[in-house]
């Protein structure tokens, strides 16, 4: 298999292709140098505190100039996946800035506790407070409540280090109700299928690229699509190798990627 022959390269974002406002070695050359060979990038990232035109503005500011048809992220499908609920009540944890993409997709949000709310939606939220993991619960001892996330992934990989992610909030409230959620990102295959609408590319053409084995290769062994893992955020070879989601390519950084495509 040779890197160059593919048409679509799917890029995680934190820990593989930047750590918060700085790229990552590599990031900027192997996304310029796919452009100019007249492929195709998006970012498939299960990070929800940001839209997309966070992500179009962060990147801008990073020197990058993207489109919305770069990105496709937890919040994009979890806006796709809230509409099946046709105006009825969700109760979300969530940034701001997710809640307000929610909105100006006419999803009916609400953050307080109602007897009308349909389902409770959980992204990553850096802006959480106990009192939303307290109104989830509260929501969540009602059988007829569904349980939907953005993404299972456990930590987000910072300039210091990790940080709780969607996952591990979730972990919270399935201890305490002993209900778990409906995951929507990555491995799940509602990101692929858009991915393939968006560009008409075929399984074979396109390879996904992470730093998770149980998120981003994952996502690509259950669709049946190549994938690489980088060790910039939460994988190393250790787990690797004692894994059973073997990545058809490890690279130290996407930099060595880049190389071995030149």
């Amino acid at each position: 298999m040779n890197l160059i022959d593919k048409k679509l390269f799917l890029f995680d974002i934190d820990g593989t292709i930047s750590l918060g406002e700085n790229f990552l070695p590599g990031g900027k050359e192997i996304l310029n140098f796919i452009k100019e060979k007249n492929k195709r990038y998006i970012f498939v990232t299960n990070n929800s505190t940001k839209s997309t035109q966070d992500y179009i503005k962060k990147f801008k500011r990073m020197g990058l100039e993207t489109e919305e048809y770069n990105f496709v992220t937890a919040a994009s499908i979890a806006i796709k996946y809230m509409q099946k609920y046709n105006g009825k009540k969700i109760f979300v944890i969530g940034t701001e800035s997710f809640i307000n993409e929610l909105l100006n997709n006419n999803i009916n949000v609400t953050q307080k506790y109602q007897n009308d709310v349909a389902c409770v939606l959980v992204g990553f939220d850096n802006e959480l407070t106990y009192k939303k993991i307290e109104i989830a619960c509260h929501l969540l001892y009602k059988t007829n409540i569904d349980f939907v996330a953005t993404n299972p992934d456990l930590a987000c990989p910072t300039e210091f280090g990790f940080v709780p992610d969607c996952g591990a909030i979730c972990q919270m409230i399935t201890s305490a109700v002993k209900k778990t959620p409906v995951f929507l990102g990555k491995p799940e295959r509602f990101i692929l299928d858009t991915c393939i609408e968006i560009t008409g590319c075929k399984k074979e053409d396109i390879i996904i690229i992470g730093d998770r084995l149980y998120t981003d290769i994952l996502f690509g062994k259950n669709n049946c699509v190549d994938t690489a893992a980088v060790l910039t955020g939460e994988t190393n070879i250790t787990e690797i190798n004692n894994s059973i989601y073997k990545p058809d390519f490890v690279f130290k950084t996407v930099y060595e990627m880049f190389n071995k495509m030149i």
